[in-house]
């Protein structure tokens, strides 16, 4: 009978597909024969590629911007008669409005529409690398109201241009730090292409920024250098001859006021804030052109924010202060012998006995806190994260400053006489920077990588509920789960007694670190820079050559310290 012939059929079909073999067959579906599969699979390829794409497209746009602006600014210095400063400020002031202008658009437009900022990173934007923005932008601001002042008062030598480009730039750092502060964590949602070519429009224009303020703060300490040696001529030496120069301190000169020298002064000391505030600005603004689009999961979110706190470190805190009371006593006694019209040797000699004894501190204290990490066998955090990505590239990328200076010294001093006490101390410092600068990065990046530690019953909460999700599931009875919890309890408290000398081991090493990189923070910016003064490599490599290293490699050396501060709290918080 037919029904019997279907009724046959149809158990047999089903037998055939349930043998001891089958599962292989069934658990292969192909589900891309669904319209639903290949039209959400299209979807997400074709946002993969449009995110490329409009990143590929910003990209080239900020190199673009970037590479006009340093040939506006390379043409100034190698050509000073063709580019005038006046001209490299008006493209800046150009761009800068542009910058304001997408600001200001993104405060009052992009980020107030519906499901603009659905998600926000947790990493981006901590509270140090905010109020470090926050700083240096109030010193940028200090600053360029020192050049309105100093210009002013020598209008009849300066360009008016010389008053409206600080103005500018002074109404362009507060709104800038006024976006940071409050968007900085920011993962957009819409308008992407729009906000990813604003982002590295201003990306760009604060690397410009940064190119001429170091360029300016260069010129400054070489007229500082040429007055210097132009002094030395009654001592009977033959003084350093530079044409532009000698123009410029000729024929626009400070009168003999107490406001002009403070402007004066005032504006000299704080250049290298500027260079600070536009490389943060930088990396931060990466950050947020690296989270455009973005969607953050829930795994991705950390269960327990880690909290800065000084309970269990004592001989950090005390080794790093008495190292910055120490740097600071030798930093004022070099600020006042080295900068008299004949610099003291004994100055030098102190400088630099002072980084040869901390130097080794802080490498000791970094190859054991590497050891420890090791020991550890803690997971690495292997999640997506843009922000420690950058982390790492600065550290990397900013460290080659000093060491670039530091090979630069070796050379010239092994190429001299490497015997004489000055120089043996030159050489000794030069050695013992480099090993610093790689083994504090290994041990920051190390630290970055590591899982944060959680106190033991936030560990047991977290573990409790896993355990209790995935028991329930199983149907396990309370009694068993019980059992299960005690078992992984005892077992963490165990291993936690024995790792918890090397959690205070690291506090210990990463707050006498952060102390230290601190002092070496300042002595730099505020005005010591020994491997110009000193004259050694100056005369070896000629004037003009090393100050073109020292154009790269100090303002590197400066960013390097204040980013390591950074990375280092992060080390001392997640342990």
């Amino acid at each position: 009978m037919p029904g019997n012939k279907v009724s046959k059929q149809k158990p047999c079909h089903h037998c055939k597909s349930r043998p001891a073999s089958a599962p292989p067959d069934t658990s292969t579906i192909h589900y891309e024969k669904f319209w639903l599969y290949r039209h959400c699979s299209s979807v997400q390829q074709r946002d993969r590629q449009a995110q490329k794409a409009g990143q590929l497209f910003s990209g080239l746009l900020a190199m673009n911007v970037v590479f006009l602006g340093s040939a506006f600014i390379s043409s100034m210095i190698f050509n000073h008669v063709a580019i005038t400063l006046a001209d490299v400020w008006i493209l800046l002031s150009i761009l800068k409005v542009l910058c304001l202008c997408w600001i200001i658009y993104y405060l009052l437009g992009t980020s107030r529409q519906p499901h603009a900022v659905l998600y926000r990173d947790s990493h981006a934007g901590p509270i140090w690398i905010r109020g470090s923005v926050l700083l240096f932008a109030s010193f940028s601001i200090l600053l360029n109201v020192f050049q309105i002042g100093y210009s002013a008062i020598l209008i009849q030598c300066k360009s008016r241009v010389e008053i409206v480009f600080p103005s500018i730039e002074i109404f362009f750092i507060l709104t800038q730090a006024f976006f940071l502060w409050h968007h900085s964590k920011d993962c957009i949602q819409v308008q992407h292409n729009f906000t990813r070519c604003g982002l590295m429009l201003t990306i760009a224009t604060n690397l410009l920024l940064w190119l001429l303020a170091v360029t300016n703060d260069t010129i400054h300490v070489e007229i500082e250098s040429q007055l210097r040696e132009v002094e030395q001529r009654f001592e009977g030496k033959a003084p350093f001859s530079h044409p532009y120069l000698c123009n410029e301190t000729a024929s626009c000169t400070c009168p003999n006021t107490t406001i002009c020298k403070v402007f004066q002064k005032g504006y000299i000391l704080l250049y290298p804030f500027n260079t600070e505030y536009c490389l943060v600005c930088c990396s931060v603004l990466y950050v947020m052109w690296k989270n455009v689009g973005r969607r953050i999961s829930d795994h991705h979110v950390p269960h327990i924010k880690p909290r800065f706190r000084l309970q269990g470190v004592v001989f950090g805190p005390l080794l790093g202060t008495i190292a910055v009371i120490i740097g600071i006593c030798v930093f004022m006694m070099y600020q006042i012998q080295a900068t008299s019209s004949v610099p003291s040797r004994q100055a030098f000699v102190i400088y630099y006995s002072y980084y040869i004894v901390l130097l080794p501190l802080m490498s000791v204290g970094a190859v054991i806190g590497t050891i420890i990490h090791a020991l550890e066998k803690k997971e690495l955090d292997t999640l997506k994260n843009p922000t420690r990505s950058l982390d790492v590239i600065l550290l990397m990328g900013a460290a080659l400053g000093q060491i670039g200076m530091s090979y630069f010294s070796i050379v010239a001093i092994v190429a001299t006489d490497p015997r004489d006490l000055l120089n043996s101390l030159i050489l000794s410092h030069s050695v013992l920077l480099i090993f610093q600068n790689i083994t504090q990065n290994v041990f920051i990046i190390d630290g970055l990588h590591r899982q944060p530690f959680m106190p033991p019953d936030k560990e047991e909460e977290m573990k409790e509920g896993q355990n209790h999700e995935a028991y329930d599931q199983r149907g396990v009875n309370m009694l068993e789960l019980g059992q299960e919890i005690r078992k992984v309890s005892l077992s963490y408290i165990h291993s936690y007694s024995h790792l918890s000398w090397k959690r205070r081991a690291l506090r210990e090493i990463s707050f006498f670190l952060v102390l230290c990189n601190i002092i070496l923070w300042v002595m730099p910016t505020f005005g010591a820079h020994p491997v110009f003064e000193n004259g050694l490599e100056k005369s070896f490599y000629g004037y003009s050559t090393w100050f073109a290293i020292v154009n790269f490699g100090l303002p590197l050396g400066v960013f390097y310290r204040m980013h390591s501060v950074g990375g280092l709290l992060e080390v001392y918080i997640t342990a």
